[in-house]
Parts: structure tokens; C-alpha cells; sequence
């Protein structure tokens, strides 16, 4: 039975309430991802959820002389999840929401090799299996049920691009807990906010300065709001807090829940349900995340 630790439990709590947050960008994204350029939308989401991380810094006091120190860390992470953001706007142009958000679950298992290769984090027999039960469980998911499709490896476009993104997103867990010195969670989030807000700027400012602002659609200002607050502020902060409390692999765990919480939010959306027989790629995905956070035992996690 999963019965975690006091100290891990906050941890624990943070990537729950993450993994919900993050369902609703998938929701929400693929409603907007073709009305603006994915690495525009994503530039816009730092610089907004960067000043308000400031804002929540400084009321903290979390602004001190330790958090302005090796700034390049800040930049290294930035990097990461800017790719991971602009490739899964990108990606939902053309894949489903359900469909991307299964290839989200697969940086579990990235995030167990990478928490291994920087942290040297082990993973128990059941960690393992779990793994592999919610791989196979997304692998089914991606490819829609369809063994033809899975025997072809006919993996969509849009899927394969937010591959990439995904396997930025596993190697920055390990490395928060690599590279974090001590820093107020607040201020760490927002010092990598703003760096990745000032790399998408540079890289994107002519598709910035096109971008016709005031003849948004609607739905564009809805999602960069949400994913500004809700998806990109939240999260970072709910994200490296649990990283430097559990290990990568079982951080990582709760995106397990991701396809589940976003078929929630497409039905409130109004969508339709996806058949059935994809339900039990998700059934799959919900095993592994109770596998993955059942407690080891007195041992001490790594990170």
C-alpha cells in the first residue's frame, strides 16, 4: 500500500495538484495551438509567469545576494523547458490531446535513466516494472489502440515532435536537484522563467513583432493566461519544489495521470469521449503510477 513518508508527502501533494494543472494545457492548447506560433505563445507564457513569480519572490523574501549566483544554471534549465513548451504547442497542431498528453507519460522512464546517469538514483524491481507498464500503457494510447498502426510504428507528426520536448522535460528533473543551491523554490522558478523568457525573445523577435496582437482570437488570451498562471508559474514552482524532495523517477510518476485528467477537461469542454478501447492504455498509466509511489521502505531516496 502507498503510504509515503511525512517529509515526502508535501512532495507528493505538489505533483498531484502538477499533474492536473498540466492536463489543462493540453486541453486548452490544442484549441489555440493553430492561431499563434508555438514559440511566440511560449515567450509570452514566460515573461507573464515570470513577473509573477517575482512578485510572489520578493513578498516571500525569497530575493537574496545566493539567488543571483552561477546564473548560467538558470539558462541551462530554461533551455530544457523551453523546447518541451514550444514542441508541444507545435505538436498539438496536428496530435490529439489525449494523444500527446500519453506521449507525456513516457518521461517517467527518461527521467529514471537521467536521474541515474546524473544522480546515480536506482530504481527498485517494481519501480522498473511500473515503468514499463506505463510505457506500454502510452505506447497504446499513441498509437490509438491500433496494432497495425503499432506493428507500422505509424507514429503521428505532431506525437513525434513533442518526443523531443518530452525528453527535455525528463533530463531538466534530475537537474533541478542537481543544479539548485539552496535557493528559495519561488526564486529558482522564476530565475529560470525569465531566462528562457529572454533565449525565446532573442530567438523568436521577428515572429514576436509580426504577431498581430489585437486580432487574437479569444481563445488564444484564454490559454496564454492559463498556461501563464496555471501551467508554466504553478507548475515550475510545484515542480522543483517536489524535485528536491523525490526521487526523479517518482516525480515524474504523476504524469501518469495526465491523459485521465485531460480526457476530464475535454468532456468539460464539450469534446467527444475517446473509445473505449483506449481507456485501457489509460488504465494501464493509472497501475503504474501506484506501482511507481508505493513506499520502498526506510531507505533513502536519492536527490
Amino acid at each position: 500500500m502507498f503510504k509515503p513518508r511525512s517529509a515526502d508527502r508535501a512532495g507528493h501533494l505538489a505533483m498531484l495538484t502538477f499533474s492536473a494543472l498540466v492536463a489543462g494545457s493540453f486541453a486548452l492548447g490544442s484549441r489555440a495551438a493553430n492561431e499563434i506560433d508555438p514559440v511566440v505563445m511560449t515567450a509570452a507564457r514566460f515573461w507573464l509567469a515570470a513577473v509573477l513569480l517575482a512578485v510572489a519572490a520578493v513578498a516571500t523574501g525569497q530575493v537574496n545576494r545566493r539567488a543571483f549566483q552561477a546564473p548560467w544554471r538558470y539558462f541551462a534549465l530554461a533551455a530544457l523547458m523551453g523546447i518541451y513548451f514550444a514542441t508541444m504547442f507545435e505538436g498539438l497542431k496536428t496530435a490529439p490531446p489525449v494523444s500527446t498528453s500519453a506521449v507525456f507519460t513516457l518521461t517517467p522512464i527518461m527521467a529514471a535513466g537521467f536521474g541515474w546517469l546524473l544522480l546515480r538514483q536506482r530504481l527498485t524491481v517494481r519501480m522498473a516494472l511500473a515503468l514499463a507498464i506505463g510505457g506500454i500503457g502510452a505506447l497504446w494510447v499513441i498509437f490509438r489502440a491500433d496494432l497495425a498502426a503499432l506493428r507500422a510504428l505509424d507514429v503521428g507528426r505532431g506525437e513525434a515532435i513533442f518526443f523531443v520536448g518530452c525528453i527535455a522535460h525528463a533530463f531538466y528533473t534530475p537537474c533541478v536537484a542537481l543544479l539548485k543551491r539552496g535557493e528559495g523554490t519561488l526564486v529558482f522558478a522564476c530565475g529560470t522563467l525569465l531566462a528562457g523568457a529572454l533565449l525565446l525573445t532573442v530567438y523568436a523577435w521577428d515572429a514576436i513583432v509580426a504577431t498581430p496582437w489585437t486580432s487574437l482570437p479569444g481563445i488564444v488570451w484564454i490559454t496564454l493566461a492559463y498556461v501563464a498562471i496555471a501551467a508554466s508559474a504553478a507548475t515550475f514552482a510545484l515542480l522543483q519544489f517536489a524535485a528536491t524532495r523525490l526521487p526523479s523517477a517518482k516525480v515524474m510518476a504523476y504524469t501518469y495521470l495526465t491523459p485521465s485528467w485531460v480526457i476530464c477537461w475535454q468532456l468539460a469542454l464539450g469534446a467527444v469521449p475517446p473509445r473505449p478501447l483506449i481507456l485501457v492504455g489509460i488504465a494501464l498509466t493509472i497501475l503504474a503510477l501506484f506501482l511507481l509511489l508505493r513506499d520502498d521502505g526506510p531507505k533513502k531516496h536519492g536527490g
